[in-house]
Protein backbone atom coordinates (compact mmCIF):
# COMPACT_ATOMS: atom_id res chain seq x y z
CA UNK A 1 0.00 0.00 0.00
CA UNK A 2 0.70 3.54 -0.63
CA UNK A 3 1.30 6.07 2.15
CA UNK A 4 3.30 9.07 2.92
CA UNK A 5 4.42 8.90 6.79
CA UNK A 6 6.44 10.73 8.97
CA UNK A 7 9.24 8.62 10.83
CA UNK A 8 8.23 9.26 14.23
CA UNK A 9 11.60 10.53 15.69
CA UNK A 10 12.11 12.48 12.92
CA UNK A 11 9.78 14.66 11.31
CA UNK A 12 12.20 15.18 8.02
CA UNK A 13 12.44 11.20 7.24
CA UNK A 14 9.67 10.00 4.85
CA UNK A 15 8.57 6.90 5.84
CA UNK A 16 6.79 5.79 2.50
CA UNK A 17 5.29 2.46 3.77
CA UNK A 18 4.57 -0.26 2.72
CA UNK A 19 2.20 -3.23 3.35
CA UNK A 20 1.29 -6.81 5.01
CA UNK A 21 -0.03 -10.19 4.91
CA UNK A 22 -3.66 -11.02 4.33
CA UNK A 23 -6.75 -11.11 6.87
CA UNK A 24 -7.82 -14.56 8.25
CA UNK A 25 -10.59 -16.05 6.87
CA UNK A 26 -10.21 -13.85 3.42
CA UNK A 27 -9.74 -16.55 0.92
CA UNK A 28 -7.16 -17.69 -1.03
CA UNK A 29 -7.06 -15.03 -4.29
CA UNK A 30 -6.88 -16.81 -7.71
CA UNK A 31 -6.52 -15.31 -10.86
CA UNK A 32 -2.26 -14.33 -9.92
CA UNK A 33 0.05 -15.69 -12.74
CA UNK A 34 2.77 -17.14 -12.34
CA UNK A 35 6.30 -15.45 -14.08
CA UNK A 36 7.76 -17.74 -16.52
CA UNK A 37 11.02 -16.96 -17.49
CA UNK A 38 11.83 -14.50 -14.37
CA UNK A 39 14.77 -14.31 -12.84
CA UNK A 40 15.60 -16.31 -9.74
CA UNK A 41 16.22 -14.98 -6.79
CA UNK A 42 19.72 -13.93 -6.17
CA UNK A 43 20.59 -14.11 -9.68
CA UNK A 44 23.85 -12.25 -10.68
CA UNK A 45 26.28 -12.75 -7.58
CA UNK A 46 29.35 -12.16 -9.75
CA UNK A 47 27.56 -8.99 -10.70
CA UNK A 48 27.18 -8.35 -6.89
CA UNK A 49 31.09 -9.13 -6.34
CA UNK A 50 32.53 -7.58 -8.96
CA UNK A 51 30.74 -4.06 -7.62
CA UNK A 52 31.07 -4.79 -4.38
CA UNK A 53 35.30 -5.17 -5.33
CA UNK A 54 34.86 -1.83 -7.52
CA UNK A 55 33.27 0.17 -4.76
CA UNK A 56 35.39 -0.93 -1.81
CA UNK A 57 38.47 0.48 -4.05
CA UNK A 58 37.01 3.46 -4.73
CA UNK A 59 35.36 4.29 -1.30
CA UNK A 60 33.32 7.26 -1.13
CA UNK A 61 34.40 10.85 -1.06
CA UNK A 62 32.33 12.73 1.25
CA UNK A 63 31.80 16.52 1.61
CA UNK A 64 29.43 19.33 1.54
CA UNK A 65 25.97 18.35 0.55
CA UNK A 66 24.16 20.00 -2.45
CA UNK A 67 22.36 22.77 -1.23
CA UNK A 68 19.15 21.68 -2.33
CA UNK A 69 19.59 18.49 0.09
CA UNK A 70 19.06 21.52 2.73
CA UNK A 71 21.15 19.60 5.22
CA UNK A 72 23.40 21.53 7.66
CA UNK A 73 27.18 21.24 7.57
CA UNK A 74 27.88 18.36 10.29
CA UNK A 75 25.87 15.96 7.29
CA UNK A 76 28.62 15.16 4.49
CA UNK A 77 27.51 13.52 1.22
CA UNK A 78 28.99 11.47 -1.55
CA UNK A 79 27.80 9.33 -3.82
CA UNK A 80 28.60 5.16 -5.33
CA UNK A 81 28.46 3.72 -8.73
CA UNK A 82 26.25 0.49 -8.83
CA UNK A 83 25.24 -1.23 -12.35
CA UNK A 84 21.96 -0.81 -12.90
CA UNK A 85 21.98 -4.04 -14.36
CA UNK A 86 24.00 -6.47 -12.19
CA UNK A 87 24.02 -9.05 -14.85
CA UNK A 88 25.95 -6.00 -16.74
CA UNK A 89 28.31 -5.18 -13.83
CA UNK A 90 29.92 -3.31 -16.41
CA UNK A 91 27.41 -1.91 -18.07
CA UNK A 92 25.44 1.59 -17.21
CA UNK A 93 26.55 2.50 -13.75
CA UNK A 94 23.77 5.00 -11.87
CA UNK A 95 25.18 6.93 -8.80
CA UNK A 96 23.26 6.64 -5.27
CA UNK A 97 23.74 9.77 -3.31
CA UNK A 98 24.80 8.86 0.72
CA UNK A 99 24.83 11.27 3.70
CA UNK A 100 26.77 10.56 6.94
CA UNK A 101 27.56 12.18 10.55
CA UNK A 102 30.77 10.49 11.88
CA UNK A 103 30.64 9.03 15.15
CA UNK A 104 30.67 11.40 17.88
CA UNK A 105 32.30 9.32 20.49
CA UNK A 106 31.00 11.54 23.23
CA UNK A 107 29.57 10.07 25.77
CA UNK A 108 26.47 11.84 26.44
CA UNK A 109 26.35 10.70 30.41
CA UNK A 110 29.85 11.12 30.91
CA UNK A 111 31.91 13.90 28.91
CA UNK A 112 35.46 12.80 29.83
CA UNK A 113 34.76 9.15 28.49
CA UNK A 114 35.15 8.46 24.45
CA UNK A 115 33.13 6.17 23.51
CA UNK A 116 35.06 4.03 20.55
CA UNK A 117 33.47 3.45 17.25
CA UNK A 118 31.67 0.38 16.45
CA UNK A 119 31.48 0.79 12.53
CA UNK A 120 28.60 3.10 10.20
CA UNK A 121 25.06 2.03 10.75
CA UNK A 122 23.30 1.96 7.86
CA UNK A 123 19.34 2.95 7.58
CA UNK A 124 16.52 2.73 5.28
CA UNK A 125 13.34 4.86 5.92
CA UNK A 126 11.01 2.31 3.61
CA UNK A 127 8.43 2.78 0.90
CA UNK A 128 9.73 2.00 -1.33
CA UNK A 129 10.73 5.52 -2.41
CA UNK A 130 11.72 7.07 0.99
CA UNK A 131 14.68 8.97 1.52
CA UNK A 132 17.61 8.54 3.95
CA UNK A 133 19.46 11.47 3.43
CA UNK A 134 18.18 12.97 6.59
CA UNK A 135 18.63 10.13 9.25
CA UNK A 136 21.85 11.36 9.97
CA UNK A 137 20.41 13.79 11.83
CA UNK A 138 18.72 11.74 14.37
CA UNK A 139 21.79 11.65 16.40
CA UNK A 140 21.32 14.95 18.01
CA UNK A 141 18.08 13.71 19.35
CA UNK A 142 18.69 12.30 23.10
CA UNK A 143 17.45 8.73 22.35
CA UNK A 144 20.21 8.26 19.94
CA UNK A 145 22.70 10.47 21.53
CA UNK A 146 24.24 7.20 22.37
CA UNK A 147 24.26 5.15 18.98
CA UNK A 148 25.20 8.02 17.22
CA UNK A 149 28.52 8.24 19.85
CA UNK A 150 29.35 5.02 18.55
CA UNK A 151 28.22 4.86 14.76
CA UNK A 152 28.81 6.91 11.95
CA UNK A 153 25.24 7.21 10.94
CA UNK A 154 24.55 6.83 7.04
CA UNK A 155 21.68 7.72 5.62
CA UNK A 156 20.90 7.15 1.18
CA UNK A 157 18.51 7.58 -1.56
CA UNK A 158 18.10 4.22 -2.66
CA UNK A 159 17.86 4.04 -6.75
CA UNK A 160 15.11 5.43 -8.04
CA UNK A 161 14.98 7.87 -5.06
CA UNK A 162 15.58 11.73 -5.06
CA UNK A 163 19.20 12.41 -6.32
CA UNK A 164 19.83 8.74 -7.20
CA UNK A 165 18.76 8.15 -11.00
CA UNK A 166 15.30 9.59 -9.81
CA UNK A 167 12.35 7.57 -11.49
CA UNK A 168 9.23 9.65 -12.77
CA UNK A 169 5.63 8.17 -13.90
CA UNK A 170 4.63 11.54 -14.52
CA UNK A 171 4.59 15.50 -14.52
CA UNK A 172 5.42 16.58 -11.32
CA UNK A 173 2.73 19.62 -11.52
CA UNK A 174 0.08 17.10 -12.38
CA UNK A 175 0.70 15.11 -9.61
CA UNK A 176 -1.56 16.00 -7.04
CA UNK A 177 -4.94 16.15 -7.64
CA UNK A 178 -7.38 19.08 -6.92
CA UNK A 179 -10.45 17.83 -4.36
CA UNK A 180 -11.69 14.42 -5.22
CA UNK A 181 -14.24 11.85 -3.54
CA UNK A 182 -13.01 8.62 -2.06
CA UNK A 183 -15.69 6.29 -1.89
CA UNK A 184 -16.06 3.50 0.05
CA UNK A 185 -18.51 1.32 -1.97
CA UNK A 186 -17.32 3.01 -5.53
CA UNK A 187 -19.71 2.73 -8.52
CA UNK A 188 -19.01 0.98 -11.19
CA UNK A 189 -18.31 4.26 -13.74
CA UNK A 190 -16.31 4.97 -10.89
CA UNK A 191 -13.72 2.12 -10.81
CA UNK A 192 -14.10 2.66 -14.73
CA UNK A 193 -12.53 5.84 -14.08
CA UNK A 194 -9.88 4.61 -11.58
CA UNK A 195 -9.07 1.57 -14.24
CA UNK A 196 -8.27 3.81 -16.71
CA UNK A 197 -5.90 6.27 -14.46
CA UNK A 198 -3.88 3.11 -13.58
CA UNK A 199 -3.26 2.05 -16.99
CA UNK A 200 -2.31 5.52 -18.22
CA UNK A 201 0.06 5.66 -15.32
CA UNK A 202 1.70 2.08 -15.72
CA UNK A 203 2.52 3.44 -19.40
CA UNK A 204 3.98 7.18 -18.44
CA UNK A 205 6.43 4.69 -15.75
CA UNK A 206 7.18 2.45 -19.04
CA UNK A 207 7.81 6.04 -21.37
CA UNK A 208 9.67 7.75 -18.80
CA UNK A 209 12.15 4.83 -18.05
CA UNK A 210 12.27 2.74 -20.60
CA UNK A 211 14.78 -0.24 -20.52
CA UNK A 212 15.44 0.53 -16.94
CA UNK A 213 11.74 0.50 -15.42
CA UNK A 214 12.48 -3.81 -14.62
CA UNK A 215 15.74 -2.88 -12.86
CA UNK A 216 13.95 -0.77 -10.03
CA UNK A 217 13.34 -3.62 -7.27
CA UNK A 218 13.96 -5.63 -3.72
CA UNK A 219 16.63 -7.65 -5.41
CA UNK A 220 18.26 -5.21 -6.41
CA UNK A 221 18.45 -2.80 -3.39
CA UNK A 222 19.65 -5.34 -1.71
CA UNK A 223 22.26 -5.98 -4.01
CA UNK A 224 23.00 -1.98 -4.08
CA UNK A 225 23.33 -2.19 0.33
CA UNK A 226 25.96 -4.84 -0.58
CA UNK A 227 27.86 -2.15 -2.36
CA UNK A 228 27.25 0.66 0.17
CA UNK A 229 28.78 -1.86 2.13
CA UNK A 230 31.99 -2.31 0.78
CA UNK A 231 32.25 1.46 -0.59
CA UNK A 232 31.69 2.38 3.48
CA UNK A 233 34.56 0.23 3.95
CA UNK A 234 33.14 -2.10 5.95
CA UNK A 235 33.69 -6.29 6.33
CA UNK A 236 30.24 -6.41 7.79
CA UNK A 237 27.37 -4.49 7.72
CA UNK A 238 24.95 -2.85 10.55
CA UNK A 239 21.40 -2.09 9.29
CA UNK A 240 18.57 -0.33 10.55
CA UNK A 241 15.63 -0.67 8.18
CA UNK A 242 11.77 0.74 9.00
CA UNK A 243 8.74 -0.46 7.10
CA UNK A 244 9.42 -1.65 3.82
CA UNK A 245 13.02 -1.70 4.49
CA UNK A 246 13.34 -4.78 6.62
CA UNK A 247 11.91 -6.30 3.74
CA UNK A 248 14.73 -5.91 1.63
CA UNK A 249 16.77 -5.73 4.47
CA UNK A 250 15.56 -9.53 5.29
CA UNK A 251 16.59 -10.42 1.29
CA UNK A 252 19.71 -9.08 2.07
CA UNK A 253 20.25 -11.32 5.09
CA UNK A 254 19.14 -14.18 3.02
CA UNK A 255 21.58 -13.54 0.17
CA UNK A 256 24.32 -12.38 1.96
CA UNK A 257 23.98 -13.60 5.77
CA UNK A 258 28.28 -13.99 6.35
CA UNK A 259 28.15 -10.34 4.96
CA UNK A 260 26.17 -8.89 8.63
CA UNK A 261 27.42 -7.73 11.65
CA UNK A 262 23.68 -6.48 13.13
CA UNK A 263 20.45 -5.86 11.39
CA UNK A 264 17.73 -4.15 13.36
CA UNK A 265 13.51 -4.85 11.42
CA UNK A 266 11.56 -1.95 13.06
CA UNK A 267 7.73 -2.16 11.86
CA UNK A 268 8.84 -5.50 10.25
CA UNK A 269 6.63 -6.60 6.96
CA UNK A 270 5.60 -9.72 6.24
CA UNK A 271 8.20 -11.83 4.17
CA UNK A 272 6.46 -14.53 2.99
CA UNK A 273 7.16 -14.64 -0.85
CA UNK A 274 3.59 -15.69 -1.35
CA UNK A 275 2.37 -12.46 0.29
CA UNK A 276 4.44 -10.12 -1.99
CA UNK A 277 2.87 -7.95 -2.68
CA UNK A 278 -1.27 -8.34 -3.25
CA UNK A 279 -2.06 -10.29 -0.82
CA UNK A 280 -0.83 -7.87 1.61
CA UNK A 281 -2.20 -5.12 0.97
CA UNK A 282 -5.91 -6.87 1.65
CA UNK A 283 -4.59 -7.34 5.13
CA UNK A 284 -2.85 -3.96 5.78
CA UNK A 285 -6.42 -2.48 4.77
CA UNK A 286 -8.01 -5.14 7.39
CA UNK A 287 -5.20 -3.86 10.00
CA UNK A 288 -6.11 -0.02 9.39
CA UNK A 289 -9.77 -0.58 9.92
CA UNK A 290 -8.75 -1.48 13.73
CA UNK A 291 -6.57 1.40 14.06
CA UNK A 292 -9.18 3.83 12.64
CA UNK A 293 -11.00 2.60 15.77
CA UNK A 294 -8.50 2.75 18.31
CA UNK A 295 -8.19 6.55 17.31
CA UNK A 296 -12.11 6.50 17.17
CA UNK A 297 -12.48 5.36 20.45
CA UNK A 298 -9.66 7.93 21.93
CA UNK A 299 -11.40 10.74 20.35
CA UNK A 300 -14.56 10.03 22.46
CA UNK A 301 -13.13 9.65 25.57
CA UNK A 302 -12.12 13.18 25.22
CA UNK A 303 -15.65 14.26 23.88
CA UNK A 304 -15.43 17.47 26.39
CA UNK A 305 -12.12 18.55 24.00
CA UNK A 306 -13.62 17.89 20.32
CA UNK A 307 -17.41 17.48 20.82
CA UNK A 308 -17.23 14.77 18.39
CA UNK A 309 -18.97 12.27 20.16
CA UNK A 310 -18.75 10.11 23.43
CA UNK A 311 -18.62 6.71 21.61
CA UNK A 312 -16.56 5.19 18.56
CA UNK A 313 -19.94 5.40 16.24
CA UNK A 314 -20.49 8.75 17.77
CA UNK A 315 -17.67 9.70 16.05
CA UNK A 316 -17.69 8.13 12.44
CA UNK A 317 -20.91 10.13 12.18
CA UNK A 318 -19.18 13.42 12.64
CA UNK A 319 -16.17 12.03 10.31
CA UNK A 320 -18.77 10.97 7.79
CA UNK A 321 -20.67 14.18 8.08
CA UNK A 322 -17.26 15.67 7.19
CA UNK A 323 -17.05 14.02 4.15
CA UNK A 324 -20.25 14.88 2.68
CA UNK A 325 -19.56 18.63 3.65
CA UNK A 326 -16.38 18.36 1.60
CA UNK A 327 -18.23 16.44 -1.27
CA UNK A 328 -20.75 19.11 -1.60
CA UNK A 329 -18.25 21.96 -1.12
CA UNK A 330 -13.96 21.72 -0.58
CA UNK A 331 -12.73 23.28 2.45
CA UNK A 332 -10.54 25.93 0.88
CA UNK A 333 -11.00 24.49 -2.74
CA UNK A 334 -8.06 22.15 -1.61
CA UNK A 335 -9.61 19.65 0.82
CA UNK A 336 -11.94 17.27 -0.48
CA UNK A 337 -13.07 13.41 0.77
CA UNK A 338 -9.89 11.95 -0.75
CA UNK A 339 -7.46 14.58 1.27
CA UNK A 340 -9.62 14.58 4.45
CA UNK A 341 -9.06 10.49 4.31
CA UNK A 342 -5.21 10.56 3.21
CA UNK A 343 -4.83 13.16 6.53
CA UNK A 344 -6.76 10.69 8.39
CA UNK A 345 -4.86 7.88 7.59
CA UNK A 346 -1.68 8.71 8.87
CA UNK A 347 -3.09 9.13 12.14
CA UNK A 348 -2.92 5.51 11.55
CA UNK A 349 0.41 5.28 11.73
CA UNK A 350 1.33 7.38 14.60
CA UNK A 351 -0.77 8.39 17.40
CA UNK A 352 1.32 11.78 17.76
CA UNK A 353 -1.38 12.68 14.80
CA UNK A 354 -4.47 12.20 16.86
CA UNK A 355 -4.90 15.58 19.04
CA UNK A 356 -4.05 17.06 15.77
CA UNK A 357 -6.48 15.41 13.14
CA UNK A 358 -9.13 15.63 16.13
CA UNK A 359 -8.89 19.44 16.72
CA UNK A 360 -8.86 19.83 12.71
CA UNK A 361 -12.02 17.62 12.48
CA UNK A 362 -13.96 19.71 15.08
CA UNK A 363 -12.91 23.37 14.07
CA UNK A 364 -13.90 22.66 10.86
CA UNK A 365 -17.52 21.17 11.82
CA UNK A 366 -17.96 24.16 13.94
CA UNK A 367 -17.33 26.06 10.95
CA UNK A 368 -13.06 27.06 10.86
CA UNK A 369 -11.61 25.01 8.31
CA UNK A 370 -8.20 26.85 8.46
CA UNK A 371 -6.95 23.54 10.17
CA UNK A 372 -7.83 21.11 7.98
CA UNK A 373 -6.72 22.79 5.16
CA UNK A 374 -3.29 22.96 6.72
CA UNK A 375 -3.13 19.91 7.71
CA UNK A 376 -4.95 17.67 5.00
CA UNK A 377 -4.34 20.48 1.74
CA UNK A 378 -1.47 19.40 -0.53
CA UNK A 379 2.00 21.08 -0.04
CA UNK A 380 2.30 21.53 -4.23
CA UNK A 381 6.37 22.50 -3.13
CA UNK A 382 6.52 19.06 -2.31
CA UNK A 383 4.89 17.83 -5.44
CA UNK A 384 7.89 16.66 -7.37
CA UNK A 385 9.53 14.52 -4.34
CA UNK A 386 5.93 13.45 -3.91
CA UNK A 387 5.97 12.05 -7.14
CA UNK A 388 9.12 10.71 -7.48
CA UNK A 389 7.98 8.59 -4.22
CA UNK A 390 5.12 7.32 -5.31
CA UNK A 391 6.92 6.40 -8.98
CA UNK A 392 9.30 4.12 -6.99
CA UNK A 393 6.64 2.55 -5.15
CA UNK A 394 4.58 1.58 -7.57
CA UNK A 395 8.01 0.36 -10.01
CA UNK A 396 9.08 -1.50 -7.04
CA UNK A 397 6.07 -3.38 -5.86
CA UNK A 398 5.16 -4.57 -9.14
CA UNK A 399 8.60 -5.38 -10.36
CA UNK A 400 8.53 -7.84 -7.49
CA UNK A 401 6.27 -10.09 -7.51
CA UNK A 402 3.27 -11.50 -10.16
CA UNK A 403 0.31 -9.66 -9.10
CA UNK A 404 -3.76 -10.50 -10.82
CA UNK A 405 -4.07 -9.34 -14.06
CA UNK A 406 -7.57 -9.62 -14.12
CA UNK A 407 -9.65 -6.71 -12.54
CA UNK A 408 -12.62 -9.46 -11.46
CA UNK A 409 -10.10 -10.49 -8.99
CA UNK A 410 -9.18 -7.28 -7.50
CA UNK A 411 -12.98 -6.24 -7.71
CA UNK A 412 -13.88 -9.84 -5.64
CA UNK A 413 -11.28 -9.57 -3.12
CA UNK A 414 -11.86 -6.22 -2.39
CA UNK A 415 -15.64 -5.28 -2.27
CA UNK A 416 -15.56 -8.25 -0.01
CA UNK A 417 -13.36 -6.61 2.26
CA UNK A 418 -14.84 -2.90 2.06
CA UNK A 419 -18.14 -4.47 3.90
CA UNK A 420 -15.66 -5.01 6.78
CA UNK A 421 -13.37 -2.70 6.30
CA UNK A 422 -14.34 0.16 4.61
CA UNK A 423 -11.81 2.78 5.67
CA UNK A 424 -8.74 2.09 3.45
CA UNK A 425 -9.77 -0.71 1.44
CA UNK A 426 -10.80 0.93 -1.87
CA UNK A 427 -7.85 3.66 -1.63
CA UNK A 428 -5.57 1.19 -1.14
CA UNK A 429 -6.42 -0.70 -4.15
CA UNK A 430 -5.72 2.09 -6.32
CA UNK A 431 -2.53 2.86 -5.26
CA UNK A 432 -1.47 -0.46 -6.13
CA UNK A 433 -3.77 -1.13 -9.53
CA UNK A 434 -1.24 -0.11 -11.81
CA UNK A 435 0.39 -3.43 -10.98
CA UNK A 436 -2.45 -5.42 -12.62
CA UNK A 437 -1.59 -3.37 -16.10
CA UNK A 438 2.40 -3.01 -15.23
CA UNK A 439 4.88 -3.91 -19.07
CA UNK A 440 7.82 -4.99 -17.08
CA UNK A 441 8.56 -8.62 -16.63
CA UNK A 442 7.81 -9.78 -12.65
CA UNK A 443 10.05 -11.27 -10.23
CA UNK A 444 9.87 -14.09 -7.94
CA UNK A 445 9.86 -13.23 -4.94
CA UNK A 446 13.05 -14.51 -2.96
CA UNK A 447 12.41 -16.91 -0.48
CA UNK A 448 13.88 -15.20 2.93
CA UNK A 449 15.32 -17.18 5.00
CA UNK A 450 18.03 -18.28 7.28
CA UNK A 451 19.16 -21.98 9.08
CA UNK A 452 20.88 -21.87 12.29
CA UNK A 453 24.32 -20.05 12.81
CA UNK A 454 23.75 -18.84 9.40
CA UNK A 455 23.00 -14.79 10.42
CA UNK A 456 24.15 -13.41 13.59
CA UNK A 457 21.63 -12.70 15.96
CA UNK A 458 19.32 -9.26 14.86
CA UNK A 459 16.23 -7.73 16.48
CA UNK A 460 12.49 -7.37 15.00
CA UNK A 461 10.90 -4.69 17.16
CA UNK A 462 6.85 -4.21 16.57
CA UNK A 463 3.78 -2.93 17.85
CA UNK A 464 0.95 -5.02 18.28
CA UNK A 465 -1.65 -3.05 16.54
CA UNK A 466 0.26 -1.87 13.79
CA UNK A 467 -1.62 -1.16 10.77
CA UNK A 468 0.78 -0.34 8.16
CA UNK A 469 2.50 -3.92 9.32
CA UNK A 470 0.29 -6.37 10.93
CA UNK A 471 2.37 -8.04 13.93
CA UNK A 472 1.44 -10.93 12.38
CA UNK A 473 3.98 -10.21 9.85
CA UNK A 474 6.84 -9.56 12.62
CA UNK A 475 5.91 -13.45 13.98
CA UNK A 476 6.60 -14.60 10.29
CA UNK A 477 9.82 -12.40 9.83
CA UNK A 478 10.98 -13.30 12.99
CA UNK A 479 9.87 -17.45 12.28
CA UNK A 480 12.15 -16.82 9.19
CA UNK A 481 15.12 -15.35 10.62
CA UNK A 482 17.09 -18.40 12.65
CA UNK A 483 18.84 -16.69 15.61
CA UNK A 484 16.42 -13.52 15.52
CA UNK A 485 15.32 -11.74 18.43
CA UNK A 486 11.58 -10.35 18.71
CA UNK A 487 10.70 -7.19 20.77
CA UNK A 488 6.88 -6.61 21.08
CA UNK A 489 5.54 -3.45 22.26
CA UNK A 490 1.99 -4.07 23.50
CA UNK A 491 -1.54 -2.80 22.90
CA UNK A 492 0.41 0.06 20.55
CA UNK A 493 0.08 0.57 16.57
CA UNK A 494 2.64 3.41 16.68
CA UNK A 495 4.48 2.25 13.09
CA UNK A 496 8.24 2.34 13.72
CA UNK A 497 9.24 2.31 17.77
CA UNK A 498 12.76 2.62 17.55
CA UNK A 499 14.27 5.96 19.23
CA UNK A 500 10.69 6.35 20.23
CA UNK A 501 8.79 6.89 23.44
CA UNK A 502 8.85 3.80 24.78
CA UNK A 503 12.27 3.32 27.52
CA UNK A 504 11.33 -0.35 27.40
CA UNK A 505 11.88 -0.67 23.86
CA UNK A 506 15.10 2.21 23.58
CA UNK A 507 16.96 -0.28 26.23
CA UNK A 508 16.22 -2.86 24.22
CA UNK A 509 17.98 -1.20 21.07
CA UNK A 510 20.79 0.53 22.79
CA UNK A 511 21.81 -3.00 24.50
CA UNK A 512 21.75 -4.65 21.28
CA UNK A 513 23.85 -2.08 18.92
CA UNK A 514 26.22 -0.93 21.92
CA UNK A 515 26.29 -3.77 23.81
CA UNK A 516 25.15 -6.94 21.74
CA UNK A 517 23.07 -8.03 24.68
CA UNK A 518 19.46 -9.32 23.45
CA UNK A 519 16.77 -11.54 25.05
CA UNK A 520 16.81 -15.11 24.01
CA UNK A 521 14.16 -14.94 21.87
CA UNK A 522 11.06 -12.75 22.61
CA UNK A 523 10.49 -9.72 24.84
CA UNK A 524 7.75 -7.48 25.89
CA UNK A 525 7.38 -3.96 26.70
CA UNK A 526 4.30 -2.02 27.90
CA UNK A 527 2.84 0.14 25.41
CA UNK A 528 3.60 4.03 25.63
CA UNK A 529 1.24 6.59 27.21
CA UNK A 530 -1.68 7.55 24.98
CA UNK A 531 -0.94 11.29 23.49
CA UNK A 532 -2.87 13.61 25.99
CA UNK A 533 -5.90 15.75 23.92
CA UNK A 534 -5.04 19.01 22.50
CA UNK A 535 -8.00 21.38 24.36
CA UNK A 536 -6.53 24.54 22.04
CA UNK A 537 -5.58 24.72 18.01
CA UNK A 538 -2.29 23.63 17.21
Amino acid sequence: MRAAALYSAMGAMLLTTLSVAPADGLPATPGIPGAPGAPAAGAAPAGVAIAAARAAAKGITFGKCADAQDLPGSVRCGTVAVPLDYARPHGKQIELTVSRVEATHRDPHNSKHRVPRKGALVFNPGGPGGSGLYFPLIGLLPEWKRIGAAYDLVGYDPRGVGRSAPLSCKEPKHFFKGPSPAPTHPSESYKRERIAEAKAYARGCAQRAGAALRHYNSLNNARDLDVLRAALGEKRLNFMGASYGTYFGAVYATLFPSHVRRMVFDGAVNPDPARIWYRNNLDQSMAFESRWADFREWIAKHDTVYGLGDTARKVLASYERALARLAAEPAGGKVGPAQLQSAFLQAGYYDDYWPHRARALSDYLKGDPQELIAQAGPVTEAAAEAENSAAVYTAVECNDAPWPTDWKVWDRDNTRLARVAPFETWDNVWANLPCAYWPAPRQRPVDVRTGAGELPPTLILAAERDAAAPYDGALEMHRRLAGSVLVTERDSGTHGIAGGPNRCVNGHLDAYLLEDRLPVRRAACAGHAEPEANASKK
